[in-house]
Formats: structure tokens, C-alpha cells, sequence
């Protein structure tokens, strides 16, 4: 008998259809002698008419009540998800974030588990029932409720998990697997089986969005193997978990690209010792994230500075940034959201040499024009002119042979 934690997101539960349709399928794995605790979203659209609804009132309501609101959303899943599980004939019991002893910081909208007691779950699964809780939610130590930000409910099944000591984390969406890039962009992307830990954190901190990032770090932190599969169509999915001993065999995984990306550049700035926290220090200060770097030294003791953020904070960061220059002497601040960030990721890459120059071989074929270039042990990320973004992703993809199956 297996302990299965399954998370089920907004589009799986979008209508009532669905829902039945996702108690079907947990009713057949509890059916074949599993333990099951079922994590659930919202149902699509609903958290967006949630937001909608606090806009009507206030331009800027409370944070503490916009997760009491927020919250709501899950609760209508979870209760009739237990429904559609009893009508089936299924013991079932559902909890929200709270009831199952969820603790977050108080940081609302965007809290980080602390601690999850399972013991109540634990005791329900013993007497036979299913158990159905509600995701991207949990209280703070003060009893108020929290939410754990966009993709919350990824985390929470995987925090349920690694509490109950679950044999697998499954995760149910749209997509039948993790690939080897966007299938909408590369028609020829192939579904992985297998891959590291590693490798989807590099993936989802560089665009995927198939998994979220904090969920994949809490699985690689407890090992919580993971696997992503498609609610609407059978299958084995991706299986996500340690590294194996034969990774060799492959050098790349798979490659990210995001579409959100946008860069900075203060020119002539005095080339002098701690300059470069004199810029970033008031960016991170303002809680903007702050990705690529790029530092260069002038002839005339000044250097050039440039940078990346995500696109919805270009003009937060460019008022701030003027503000420095004017500060710092500066002869110029630049700006541009006409570009994409893509990375290539794969664990192979720590017994490979030559990966960072064919990429930069292959993208030059085509006349594509690097701006900016970062890397670590596991990945290369270039920044490109967004018309490059397809092309780009094509290329490599055709370059280093992501369509084939490597013996």
C-alpha cells in the first residue's frame, strides 16, 4: 500500500464535470489499496473574480484581508470534491489549510510553511478515508489566514508529502509531462521521464512554468519524488527526484526561455569600490529581483552597469535607477523590454565541455545577437531581442539533438 499525496490545479477543477471527473480518478487510486490525500486549487477563473470583486470596493484593500478572501476559493473546491467522492461512494473528508495545521510566516500573499502536523490527516487516511485539503493557504502563528502566492498549491502538496512521508507527490495539470521545451513553440519538444531535481529548478526559475519554483525546492530539500502528469489524459507523466548515476548520457534536459524579461543599463558611473551596491542596493531594497548582471570598465575610470528584472517591475526600477544616476553622476540610464531570456539546463553539463560555446556557435548561425550571457554548473542563459525568441528556441533544440532519445 502507497501513500499518495495528488495535487489537482484550476483547470482540472474548473466545472463541476471536472470535478467529478478528478473524484473518478482519485476514487481509482484509492480503489487500488492507496492511501490518497487529494490537494486542490481554486477553480479556474475563480481566484481572478475574487481579485475583481476586492477592486470594486477598494483600489488597496488589506493584504490580511484579501487572504480571507482568496482563501474562499479553495474551500468551494475541496467541498465539492468530498462531495462528488461521497456520491461515488468514497469516505471523504475535506480540510482547509488551517484545519489541517498548515503554519506559515505572516507574510500575506506570499507566506512560506513553516511546519505542517500531519497527525490529523495521518489518523483519517488509518480509518480508510480520503482526504482532501485546501492548497496555496495556511495561518500564521497568530491564527490568521495566509495565502503562499501564484502556483501556492504546488507547494503545499508537496509540504503535505514530505509531513506524511508520502511514497509519491504527483502533480495533475494541463500538460502530460515535463518537456523538453514548450511543445507551442518547438513542435518536435520530447516529454522526459526522468528528471533531476536540479534540472527543474534551473527550468522553472528560467521560465517553465510547469512546476513552481518553491515546490520544486521543497521536494529536492525532503526528497519528495515528484511526478507531473495530465489530468485529462492517461499516462506515466515525468518523474522528478535525485540525480542519477547515469546522467552522462544526457547532456542538456531540456531548454526555458521567458518572455518577462527586461534590462537596465546606467552608463558612465564612477568606477569606484562598492558602486555596484550603490546601484542594486535601492532595487533590492524596493523588492524587485534583480536577475542577469553585467558589469563593464570604461577607459575614463567610469564603468557601464547592466542588468535584468522581470518586466512588471521596469518602471519601478527605472525610477529608482534615475534617482542613483542623478546620486552617483551618471551620464545616462537606459532601458529595454524588447527581450527574452533563454536557458539552456542539464546536469550532464558538470562532464561536458563545449556546451556554453556550440550554443553561442549555434545561435550566431543564425544571426542571433547575444546581449547577455550568465552561467552556472548546470545551465547557460543568454539574453536575445525578443523577435529571436522562437528561432532561437528552435535552433538550439535542432543543435543538440533535444528531439532524439539518447541510448
Amino acid at each position: 500500500m502507497a501513500l499518495i499525496v495528488q495535487k489537482y490545479g484550476g483547470t482540472s477543477v474548473g466545472s463541476t464535470e471536472r470535478i467529478q471527473a478528478v473524484a473518478e480518478k482519485v476514487k481509482r487510486y484509492h480503489d487500488e489499496g492507496n492511501q490518497v490525500v487529494v490537494v486542490v486549487s481554486a477553480m479556474s477563473g475563480e481566484t481572478n473574480r475574487l481579485v475583481a470583486l476586492a477592486e470594486e470596493i477598494t483600489a488597496r484593500p488589506s493584504a490580511r484581508e484579501m487572504d480571507v478572501l482568496l482563501s474562499t476559493g479553495e474551500q468551494v473546491t475541496i467541498a465539492l470534491l468530498s462531495m462528488a467522492l461521497h456520491a461515488l461512494g468514497k469516505n471523504a473528508r475535506s480540510y482547509t489549510g488551517g484545519q489541517v495545521h498548515i503554519r506559515t510566516d505572516s507574510s500575506h500573499s506570499k507566506a512560506r510553511i513553516l511546519d505542517i502536523d500531519g497527525e490529523r490527516v495521518k489518523a483519517d487516511l488509518d480509518a480508510g478515508r480520503i482526504v482532501v485539503v485546501a492548497g496555496f493557504q495556511g495561518t500564521d502563528e497568530q491564527g490568521n489566514i495566509t495565502t503562499l502566492g501564484r502556483g501556492g498549491s504546488d507547494t503545499t502538496a508537496v509540504a503535505m508529502a514530505a509531513a506524511l512521508d508520502a511514497d509519491e507527490c504527483q502533480i495533475f495539470t494541463d500538460v502530460d509531462g515535463v518537456y523538453t521545451t514548450d511543445p507551442r513553440v518547438e513542435p518536435n519538444a520530447r516529454k522526459l521521464d526522468r528528471i533531476t531535481f536540479e534540472e527543474m529548478l534551473e527550468l522553472a526559475s528560467s521560465g517553465s512554468k510547469v512546476l513552481q519554483i518553491r515546490s520544486v525546492e521543497f521536494a529536492g530539500k525532503y526528497n519528495v519524488p515528484l511526478r507531473v502528469l495530465s489530468s485529462f489524459e492517461e499516462g506515466e507523466g515525468t518523474l522528478i527526484t535525485l540525480e542519477e548515476e547515469d546522467v552522462e548520457k544526457a547532456k542538456i534536459a531540456g531548454i526555458a526561455f521567458s518572455r518577462d524579461e527586461a534590462k537596465l543599463t546606467i552608463r558612465g558611473v564612477p568606477d569606484h569600490p562598492g558602486v555596484a551596491y550603490q546601484i542594486l542596493g535601492p532595487i533590492g531594497e524596493a523588492n524587485i529581483e534583480v536577475d542577469m548582471i553585467v558589469q563593464n570598465i570604461g577607459k575614463d575610470d567610469t564603468t557601464d552597469f547592466t542588468f535584468t528584472v522581470h518586466r512588471n517591475d521596469l518602471d519601478e526600477a527605472l525610477d529608482i535607477l534615475h534617482k542613483t544616476a542623478d546620486e552617483l553622476g551618471a551620464r545616462e540610464v537606459e532601458s529595454d523590454d524588447r527581450i527574452v531570456k533563454i536557458a539552456l539546463v542539464g546536469v550532464g553539463m558538470r562532464s561536458h565541455a563545449a556546451i556554453a560555446s556550440n550554443m553561442f556557435k549555434a545561435l550566431a548561425k543564425e544571426q542571433i545577437n547575444i546581449q547577455m550571457i550568465s552561467t552556472s554548473e548546470i545551465k547557460v542563459s543568454v539574453i536575445v531581442d525578443e523577435k529571436y525568441l522562437e528561432l532561437g528556441v528552435r535552433t538550439l533544440h535542432e543543435a543538440f539533438g533535444l528531439d532524439r532519445v539518447e541510448g
